[in-house]
Protein backbone atom coordinates (compact mmCIF):
# COMPACT_ATOMS: atom_id res chain seq x y z
CA UNK A 1 0.00 0.00 0.00
CA UNK A 2 1.14 3.70 -0.67
CA UNK A 3 3.39 5.39 1.96
CA UNK A 4 1.54 8.31 3.33
CA UNK A 5 3.89 10.99 4.47
CA UNK A 6 1.74 12.33 7.39
CA UNK A 7 4.12 15.74 8.12
CA UNK A 8 8.16 16.01 8.23
CA UNK A 9 7.09 16.76 11.92
CA UNK A 10 6.37 13.38 12.15
CA UNK A 11 2.37 13.46 12.93
CA UNK A 12 1.87 9.83 12.71
CA UNK A 13 1.43 9.51 16.24
CA UNK A 14 1.53 5.89 16.89
CA UNK A 15 2.57 6.16 20.37
CA UNK A 16 0.54 4.56 22.56
CA UNK A 17 0.58 7.85 24.96
CA UNK A 18 -1.40 9.85 22.46
CA UNK A 19 -4.73 9.72 23.22
CA UNK A 20 -3.80 10.78 27.05
CA UNK A 21 -5.74 13.08 28.67
CA UNK A 22 -5.55 15.24 32.21
CA UNK A 23 -8.21 18.10 33.78
CA UNK A 24 -7.62 21.60 32.41
CA UNK A 25 -5.64 23.23 34.99
CA UNK A 26 -6.13 26.66 36.27
CA UNK A 27 -5.83 29.63 33.84
CA UNK A 28 -2.49 30.77 35.23
CA UNK A 29 -0.43 30.02 38.52
CA UNK A 30 -0.65 33.32 40.78
CA UNK A 31 2.99 32.32 42.44
CA UNK A 32 4.23 32.84 38.71
CA UNK A 33 5.25 36.34 37.20
CA UNK A 34 2.36 37.39 35.06
CA UNK A 35 2.41 37.18 31.65
CA UNK A 36 2.57 40.42 29.87
CA UNK A 37 -0.48 42.49 29.68
CA UNK A 38 -0.07 43.23 26.02
CA UNK A 39 0.08 39.81 25.25
CA UNK A 40 -2.83 38.62 23.08
CA UNK A 41 -1.73 35.76 21.04
CA UNK A 42 1.14 33.08 20.73
CA UNK A 43 2.42 33.26 17.55
CA UNK A 44 4.77 29.74 16.53
CA UNK A 45 8.03 30.36 14.58
CA UNK A 46 7.87 27.51 12.76
CA UNK A 47 5.22 25.30 11.39
CA UNK A 48 4.39 22.06 12.29
CA UNK A 49 5.04 23.21 16.14
CA UNK A 50 3.79 20.42 18.50
CA UNK A 51 0.80 20.78 21.01
CA UNK A 52 0.58 18.79 24.04
CA UNK A 53 -2.86 18.07 25.55
CA UNK A 54 -1.10 18.98 29.29
CA UNK A 55 1.36 21.11 30.23
CA UNK A 56 5.27 18.81 31.59
CA UNK A 57 4.32 16.46 28.68
CA UNK A 58 5.82 17.01 25.35
CA UNK A 59 5.83 13.30 24.45
CA UNK A 60 2.29 13.32 24.79
CA UNK A 61 0.91 14.88 21.11
CA UNK A 62 -2.46 16.96 20.80
CA UNK A 63 -1.87 18.12 17.42
CA UNK A 64 0.32 20.56 15.28
CA UNK A 65 0.19 24.12 13.79
CA UNK A 66 0.45 25.48 10.44
CA UNK A 67 2.80 28.18 9.24
CA UNK A 68 2.36 31.48 10.93
CA UNK A 69 -0.23 30.37 13.22
CA UNK A 70 -1.20 33.10 15.98
CA UNK A 71 -3.17 30.63 18.59
CA UNK A 72 -5.77 32.43 21.69
CA UNK A 73 -3.48 32.43 25.00
CA UNK A 74 -5.59 31.89 28.38
CA UNK A 75 -3.01 31.56 30.47
CA UNK A 76 0.41 29.35 31.71
CA UNK A 77 1.83 27.10 34.07
CA UNK A 78 5.33 26.05 34.81
CA UNK A 79 5.96 22.40 34.10
CA UNK A 80 8.47 19.94 33.31
CA UNK A 81 9.88 19.72 29.40
CA UNK A 82 9.68 23.65 28.94
CA UNK A 83 12.62 26.36 29.54
CA UNK A 84 9.70 28.69 29.76
CA UNK A 85 6.42 28.32 30.70
CA UNK A 86 3.22 26.20 28.80
CA UNK A 87 1.68 28.55 27.28
CA UNK A 88 -2.68 27.23 27.25
CA UNK A 89 -3.57 28.27 23.16
CA UNK A 90 -7.20 25.59 23.52
CA UNK A 91 -9.13 22.93 25.27
CA UNK A 92 -6.54 20.59 25.90
CA UNK A 93 -3.89 22.11 24.11
CA UNK A 94 -0.92 23.47 25.33
CA UNK A 95 2.59 25.09 23.73
CA UNK A 96 5.85 25.50 25.10
CA UNK A 97 6.70 28.92 24.88
CA UNK A 98 10.54 27.81 23.72
CA UNK A 99 8.70 27.34 20.26
CA UNK A 100 6.65 30.76 19.80
CA UNK A 101 6.73 34.50 20.97
CA UNK A 102 3.79 36.36 22.31
CA UNK A 103 1.99 38.74 20.36
CA UNK A 104 0.21 42.16 20.89
CA UNK A 105 -1.86 40.68 17.61
CA UNK A 106 -5.43 39.27 17.85
CA UNK A 107 -5.52 35.09 17.09
CA UNK A 108 -5.67 34.48 13.52
CA UNK A 109 -8.83 32.35 14.24
CA UNK A 110 -10.01 32.53 10.73
CA UNK A 111 -10.54 28.83 9.21
CA UNK A 112 -8.32 28.47 6.14
CA UNK A 113 -10.07 29.52 3.32
CA UNK A 114 -11.73 27.00 1.05
CA UNK A 115 -12.39 27.71 -2.63
CA UNK A 116 -15.61 27.41 -4.58
CA UNK A 117 -14.62 24.05 -5.70
CA UNK A 118 -13.87 22.76 -2.36
CA UNK A 119 -10.10 22.47 -2.35
CA UNK A 120 -8.09 24.64 -0.05
CA UNK A 121 -5.07 25.72 -2.82
CA UNK A 122 -4.60 25.53 -6.74
CA UNK A 123 -2.93 22.15 -7.43
CA UNK A 124 -0.59 21.66 -10.37
CA UNK A 125 0.53 18.69 -12.25
CA UNK A 126 4.31 18.39 -13.17
CA UNK A 127 4.28 17.89 -17.48
CA UNK A 128 5.49 15.14 -19.19
CA UNK A 129 9.13 17.22 -19.22
CA UNK A 130 9.27 17.35 -15.91
CA UNK A 131 9.91 20.90 -13.57
CA UNK A 132 12.57 22.94 -11.99
CA UNK A 133 11.87 24.30 -8.69
CA UNK A 134 13.39 27.15 -7.34
CA UNK A 135 14.03 28.66 -3.68
CA UNK A 136 13.95 32.04 -5.17
CA UNK A 137 11.54 33.84 -7.96
CA UNK A 138 14.46 36.08 -8.31
CA UNK A 139 17.02 33.53 -9.54
CA UNK A 140 14.06 31.33 -11.07
CA UNK A 141 15.38 29.79 -14.37
CA UNK A 142 18.93 32.00 -14.35
CA UNK A 143 20.45 29.48 -11.95
CA UNK A 144 20.52 25.61 -11.37
CA UNK A 145 17.29 24.80 -10.00
CA UNK A 146 16.90 23.42 -6.31
CA UNK A 147 14.62 20.45 -6.52
CA UNK A 148 13.49 18.53 -9.86
CA UNK A 149 9.93 17.36 -9.84
CA UNK A 150 9.02 13.83 -11.56
CA UNK A 151 6.10 14.16 -14.38
CA UNK A 152 2.54 12.90 -12.97
CA UNK A 153 3.95 14.67 -9.40
CA UNK A 154 1.77 17.05 -7.76
CA UNK A 155 2.15 20.64 -6.08
CA UNK A 156 -0.28 22.57 -4.03
CA UNK A 157 0.40 26.19 -4.75
CA UNK A 158 -0.42 29.66 -2.28
CA UNK A 159 0.92 32.31 -4.69
CA UNK A 160 1.10 33.61 -8.87
CA UNK A 161 3.69 35.63 -9.82
CA UNK A 162 4.60 36.92 -13.26
CA UNK A 163 8.14 37.35 -14.04
CA UNK A 164 11.00 37.07 -16.66
CA UNK A 165 8.46 36.58 -18.93
CA UNK A 166 6.92 34.13 -17.75
CA UNK A 167 3.96 33.04 -14.81
CA UNK A 168 5.45 31.89 -11.69
CA UNK A 169 3.89 29.96 -8.36
CA UNK A 170 5.20 29.10 -5.02
CA UNK A 171 3.81 25.77 -3.74
CA UNK A 172 3.17 25.73 -0.31
CA UNK A 173 6.32 24.56 0.45
CA UNK A 174 8.06 27.68 -0.82
CA UNK A 175 9.24 26.56 -4.29
CA UNK A 176 8.63 28.70 -7.23
CA UNK A 177 7.72 26.83 -10.23
CA UNK A 178 7.21 27.92 -13.80
CA UNK A 179 3.50 27.18 -14.88
CA UNK A 180 4.66 26.51 -18.68
CA UNK A 181 5.98 23.01 -17.13
CA UNK A 182 2.79 22.80 -14.84
CA UNK A 183 -1.10 21.63 -16.06
CA UNK A 184 -3.68 23.00 -13.75
CA UNK A 185 -5.33 20.28 -11.91
CA UNK A 186 -9.58 20.07 -12.68
CA UNK A 187 -11.10 19.22 -9.64
CA UNK A 188 -14.68 17.11 -9.76
CA UNK A 189 -17.89 19.66 -9.65
CA UNK A 190 -19.42 16.63 -7.95
CA UNK A 191 -21.09 17.27 -4.20
CA UNK A 192 -23.26 14.98 -2.60
CA UNK A 193 -26.97 15.45 -1.00
CA UNK A 194 -28.00 16.70 1.99
CA UNK A 195 -30.43 14.89 3.45
CA UNK A 196 -34.33 15.73 3.85
CA UNK A 197 -37.01 14.21 5.63
CA UNK A 198 -38.15 11.61 2.82
CA UNK A 199 -34.58 10.15 3.84
CA UNK A 200 -32.29 8.39 1.40
CA UNK A 201 -35.07 8.22 -1.56
CA UNK A 202 -32.63 9.33 -4.35
CA UNK A 203 -29.39 7.78 -6.35
CA UNK A 204 -27.31 9.21 -8.64
CA UNK A 205 -26.80 8.20 -12.38
CA UNK A 206 -23.06 6.38 -12.99
CA UNK A 207 -22.45 7.19 -16.19
CA UNK A 208 -22.14 9.71 -18.94
CA UNK A 209 -25.75 8.30 -20.64
CA UNK A 210 -28.15 6.35 -18.74
CA UNK A 211 -31.25 5.50 -20.91
CA UNK A 212 -34.39 5.65 -19.42
CA UNK A 213 -37.32 3.20 -20.76
CA UNK A 214 -41.09 3.79 -20.36
CA UNK A 215 -40.88 -0.55 -18.61
CA UNK A 216 -39.29 -2.49 -16.64
CA UNK A 217 -36.61 -3.74 -18.91
CA UNK A 218 -33.31 -2.54 -21.26
CA UNK A 219 -35.10 -2.83 -24.44
CA UNK A 220 -36.76 -0.28 -26.82
CA UNK A 221 -36.22 3.38 -27.42
CA UNK A 222 -35.44 5.16 -24.10
CA UNK A 223 -37.94 7.54 -23.30
CA UNK A 224 -34.41 10.35 -22.64
CA UNK A 225 -30.95 9.94 -21.24
CA UNK A 226 -29.78 11.03 -17.59
CA UNK A 227 -26.02 12.34 -17.31
CA UNK A 228 -23.45 11.81 -15.10
CA UNK A 229 -24.13 12.35 -11.25
CA UNK A 230 -27.35 13.45 -12.09
CA UNK A 231 -29.97 12.52 -8.97
CA UNK A 232 -32.84 10.63 -9.78
CA UNK A 233 -35.74 9.67 -7.09
CA UNK A 234 -35.45 6.09 -6.13
CA UNK A 235 -39.06 4.64 -6.19
CA UNK A 236 -38.88 0.88 -6.82
CA UNK A 237 -36.86 -2.11 -7.96
CA UNK A 238 -37.45 -4.92 -9.60
CA UNK A 239 -35.79 -7.89 -10.48
CA UNK A 240 -35.76 -9.09 -14.05
CA UNK A 241 -33.86 -11.48 -16.15
CA UNK A 242 -30.23 -10.54 -16.06
CA UNK A 243 -30.40 -8.14 -12.73
CA UNK A 244 -32.76 -5.23 -11.53
CA UNK A 245 -34.29 -2.27 -13.13
CA UNK A 246 -35.11 0.41 -10.67
CA UNK A 247 -38.84 3.24 -11.14
CA UNK A 248 -37.55 6.69 -11.36
CA UNK A 249 -40.77 8.43 -11.96
CA UNK A 250 -42.87 8.98 -8.99
CA UNK A 251 -46.56 6.82 -8.17
CA UNK A 252 -49.15 6.96 -11.14
CA UNK A 253 -47.31 8.99 -13.57
CA UNK A 254 -47.22 7.51 -17.19
CA UNK A 255 -45.53 6.41 -18.65
CA UNK A 256 -43.37 5.56 -15.71
CA UNK A 257 -39.41 5.72 -15.72
CA UNK A 258 -36.78 2.50 -15.38
CA UNK A 259 -33.24 2.40 -15.53
CA UNK A 260 -30.73 -0.62 -15.41
CA UNK A 261 -29.92 -0.79 -11.69
CA UNK A 262 -26.29 -1.15 -12.39
CA UNK A 263 -26.34 2.02 -13.92
CA UNK A 264 -27.36 4.39 -10.84
CA UNK A 265 -26.03 4.02 -7.17
CA UNK A 266 -28.25 3.81 -3.75
CA UNK A 267 -27.62 4.81 -0.82
CA UNK A 268 -29.38 2.45 1.67
CA UNK A 269 -29.92 3.60 5.68
CA UNK A 270 -28.20 1.57 8.44
CA UNK A 271 -29.10 1.34 12.01
CA UNK A 272 -25.77 2.57 13.93
CA UNK A 273 -23.03 0.62 15.44
CA UNK A 274 -22.73 -0.93 19.13
CA UNK A 275 -19.69 2.12 18.54
CA UNK A 276 -22.14 4.77 18.61
CA UNK A 277 -23.60 5.99 21.96
CA UNK A 278 -25.06 8.68 21.98
CA UNK A 279 -28.47 9.19 20.64
CA UNK A 280 -27.36 12.02 18.42
CA UNK A 281 -23.93 11.44 18.22
CA UNK A 282 -22.42 11.64 14.86
CA UNK A 283 -21.24 8.90 12.70
CA UNK A 284 -20.12 7.75 9.01
CA UNK A 285 -21.38 4.65 7.01
CA UNK A 286 -19.27 3.46 3.97
CA UNK A 287 -21.33 0.88 2.19
CA UNK A 288 -18.67 -0.79 -0.37
CA UNK A 289 -21.42 -2.50 -2.53
CA UNK A 290 -22.47 0.71 -3.36
CA UNK A 291 -19.92 2.90 -3.31
CA UNK A 292 -21.53 5.57 -1.05
CA UNK A 293 -21.46 7.13 2.10
CA UNK A 294 -23.56 8.50 4.30
CA UNK A 295 -23.39 10.68 7.25
CA UNK A 296 -25.79 9.94 10.27
CA UNK A 297 -26.28 11.94 14.17
CA UNK A 298 -27.87 8.85 15.96
CA UNK A 299 -30.36 6.88 13.59
CA UNK A 300 -30.99 9.76 11.36
CA UNK A 301 -28.76 10.78 7.82
CA UNK A 302 -28.18 14.02 7.17
CA UNK A 303 -25.62 13.82 4.09
CA UNK A 304 -24.83 11.46 1.56
CA UNK A 305 -22.64 11.09 -1.09
CA UNK A 306 -20.51 8.95 -4.07
CA UNK A 307 -17.39 7.82 -2.94
CA UNK A 308 -14.03 5.87 -4.71
CA UNK A 309 -13.03 3.12 -1.86
CA UNK A 310 -9.58 0.99 -2.44
CA UNK A 311 -9.74 -1.53 -5.89
CA UNK A 312 -10.02 -4.66 -3.98
CA UNK A 313 -7.21 -6.03 -6.31
CA UNK A 314 -6.88 -9.75 -4.86
CA UNK A 315 -3.75 -9.93 -3.10
CA UNK A 316 -1.32 -12.78 -3.95
CA UNK A 317 -0.91 -15.82 -1.56
CA UNK A 318 1.21 -15.23 1.59
CA UNK A 319 0.29 -11.17 1.99
CA UNK A 320 -0.86 -10.59 4.91
CA UNK A 321 -4.09 -8.16 4.50
CA UNK A 322 -2.72 -4.60 4.40
CA UNK A 323 0.62 -5.23 3.40
CA UNK A 324 2.29 -4.51 -0.45
CA UNK A 325 -0.23 -5.26 -2.58
CA UNK A 326 -3.59 -4.68 -0.65
CA UNK A 327 -5.20 -1.96 -1.96
CA UNK A 328 -8.82 -2.73 -0.23
CA UNK A 329 -10.52 -0.46 2.47
CA UNK A 330 -10.89 -3.15 5.08
CA UNK A 331 -14.60 -3.77 6.58
CA UNK A 332 -14.99 -3.23 10.10
CA UNK A 333 -15.86 -0.16 12.95
CA UNK A 334 -13.07 2.12 13.40
CA UNK A 335 -12.99 5.80 15.20
CA UNK A 336 -10.98 8.13 13.39
CA UNK A 337 -7.30 8.62 15.04
CA UNK A 338 -6.04 11.74 13.71
CA UNK A 339 -7.30 14.69 11.32
CA UNK A 340 -4.67 17.05 8.66
CA UNK A 341 -6.01 19.45 6.95
CA UNK A 342 -3.49 18.10 4.12
CA UNK A 343 -0.68 15.19 3.93
CA UNK A 344 1.42 14.21 1.34
CA UNK A 345 0.83 10.81 -0.49
CA UNK A 346 3.37 9.10 -2.09
CA UNK A 347 5.05 5.91 -3.52
CA UNK A 348 8.99 7.44 -3.47
CA UNK A 349 10.43 5.08 -1.50
CA UNK A 350 8.77 2.03 -2.65
CA UNK A 351 7.45 2.30 -6.47
CA UNK A 352 6.82 -1.09 -7.08
CA UNK A 353 4.18 -1.44 -4.46
CA UNK A 354 1.50 1.27 -6.32
CA UNK A 355 1.11 3.17 -9.39
CA UNK A 356 -0.01 7.00 -9.92
CA UNK A 357 -3.43 7.14 -9.40
CA UNK A 358 -3.24 9.40 -12.52
CA UNK A 359 -0.80 7.22 -14.41
CA UNK A 360 -0.43 3.34 -14.03
CA UNK A 361 3.28 2.30 -13.65
CA UNK A 362 4.60 5.81 -12.44
CA UNK A 363 6.25 7.30 -9.67
CA UNK A 364 4.04 9.59 -8.05
CA UNK A 365 3.83 12.52 -5.07
CA UNK A 366 0.69 14.07 -4.43
CA UNK A 367 1.53 17.05 -2.01
CA UNK A 368 -1.02 18.31 0.32
CA UNK A 369 -3.80 16.53 -0.41
CA UNK A 370 -6.45 17.71 1.59
CA UNK A 371 -9.27 16.93 4.08
CA UNK A 372 -7.44 13.47 5.87
CA UNK A 373 -9.41 11.65 8.15
CA UNK A 374 -7.27 8.59 9.12
CA UNK A 375 -9.52 5.82 10.89
CA UNK A 376 -7.78 2.28 10.17
CA UNK A 377 -4.19 3.09 10.23
CA UNK A 378 -2.90 4.49 7.26
CA UNK A 379 -6.26 4.74 5.54
CA UNK A 380 -9.07 6.99 5.84
CA UNK A 381 -11.31 9.50 4.14
CA UNK A 382 -9.63 11.82 2.06
CA UNK A 383 -10.56 14.49 -1.00
CA UNK A 384 -8.84 14.29 -4.00
CA UNK A 385 -8.22 16.06 -7.36
CA UNK A 386 -6.70 13.76 -9.55
CA UNK A 387 -9.83 12.20 -10.69
CA UNK A 388 -13.83 12.30 -10.33
CA UNK A 389 -14.77 8.32 -11.06
CA UNK A 390 -16.58 8.61 -7.97
CA UNK A 391 -19.23 5.74 -7.72
CA UNK A 392 -16.92 3.21 -8.52
CA UNK A 393 -13.39 1.50 -7.04
CA UNK A 394 -10.39 3.26 -7.89
CA UNK A 395 -8.25 4.19 -4.67
CA UNK A 396 -4.94 2.66 -2.99
CA UNK A 397 -7.17 1.59 0.08
CA UNK A 398 -8.39 5.00 1.12
CA UNK A 399 -12.28 6.37 0.69
CA UNK A 400 -11.65 9.36 -2.15
CA UNK A 401 -14.28 11.92 -1.71
CA UNK A 402 -14.97 15.23 -4.14
CA UNK A 403 -13.56 18.17 -2.97
CA UNK A 404 -16.74 20.08 -1.77
CA UNK A 405 -17.88 16.82 -0.02
CA UNK A 406 -13.90 15.90 1.96
CA UNK A 407 -14.32 19.91 3.13
CA UNK A 408 -17.64 18.81 4.18
CA UNK A 409 -17.27 16.12 6.24
CA UNK A 410 -14.09 17.26 8.03
CA UNK A 411 -15.98 19.72 9.61
CA UNK A 412 -18.73 17.29 10.79
CA UNK A 413 -16.96 14.88 11.86
CA UNK A 414 -14.39 15.48 15.70
CA UNK A 415 -12.32 15.75 16.51
CA UNK A 416 -11.94 19.46 15.38
CA UNK A 417 -9.33 20.94 14.01
CA UNK A 418 -8.81 24.71 15.48
CA UNK A 419 -7.99 27.44 13.32
CA UNK A 420 -3.91 27.66 13.05
CA UNK A 421 -3.82 23.50 13.64
CA UNK A 422 -2.52 21.55 11.02
CA UNK A 423 -3.65 18.48 12.43
CA UNK A 424 -5.65 17.15 15.40
CA UNK A 425 -5.53 13.99 17.56
CA UNK A 426 -9.26 13.03 19.54
CA UNK A 427 -9.12 13.73 23.40
CA UNK A 428 -11.47 12.52 26.16
CA UNK A 429 -13.69 15.82 25.75
CA UNK A 430 -13.60 15.42 21.56
CA UNK A 431 -13.75 11.82 20.74
CA UNK A 432 -12.63 10.37 17.35
CA UNK A 433 -16.17 9.94 14.82
CA UNK A 434 -17.09 6.68 14.57
CA UNK A 435 -16.50 5.21 10.19
CA UNK A 436 -18.03 1.83 9.83
CA UNK A 437 -17.46 0.05 6.38
CA UNK A 438 -19.26 -2.49 5.67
Amino acid sequence: MMRRAISAAGLIFLATAARADGLLPPWSDPTDVPLPASARSVAVKRADTAISPIPGHPELKRGTTLPGARLPLYGSQRAAGCEGRWLHVGPAAWLCSDLAELSAEAPNDQPTPIASDGLPYRYYFVGRNGASGYGSLERAGDEAPDEELDPGFAVATTEQRSAKGQTWVRTRHGTWISTSELGAARPSGFAGQMVGASGLDFGWALRDKVNVYSAPKSAGKPVRVLGRFEVVPWREEKVVPGGTMVRISEDGVTPAAWVDGRSVAHPTASDPPPEVGGVDERWIDVDLASQTLVAYEGKRPVFATLVSSGRGTSVPPGVPPGGPGDVSTHKGTFRIWVKLLTSTMDNIESPQEDASPAAEGFRYSMEDVPYVQFFDKAVGLHGVFWHGDFGHRRSHGCVNLAPRDAAWLFGFTSPHLPPGFAAILPSRLDPGTVVRVR
